[in-house]
């Protein structure tokens, strides 16, 4: 099992699950209306700022410092699947 780390620590291609999005509160509703809750497994396509996600079927742009209140679990990409 891997250890939770922000969500701009992962690298291209790189699967895992959601497992807190701190924040403002308001902030914290509008990832989850986009996806980003707790338990979603998302794929970074593109790291940096902008970071590129695949969240569901969808791609996410995140800008700025967005990233570093999203703390992830990394997976193995076939569990992801």
């Amino acid at each position: 099992m891997h250890s939770l780390l922000p969500l701009e620590m992962l690298r291209p291609a790189e699967w895992a699950e959601i497992h807190t999005v701190c924040g403002d509160p308001g902030w914290v509703g509008r990832m989850a209306e986009l996806g980003i809750r707790t338990g979603c497994r998302v794929q970074v396509v593109q790291p940096g700022s902008p970071c590129l996600l695949r969240v569901g079927n969808c791609r996410l742009s995140l800008r700025g410092e967005c990233d570093c209140q999203i703390v992830v679990r990394p997976l193995v990409d076939s569990a992801a699947l």
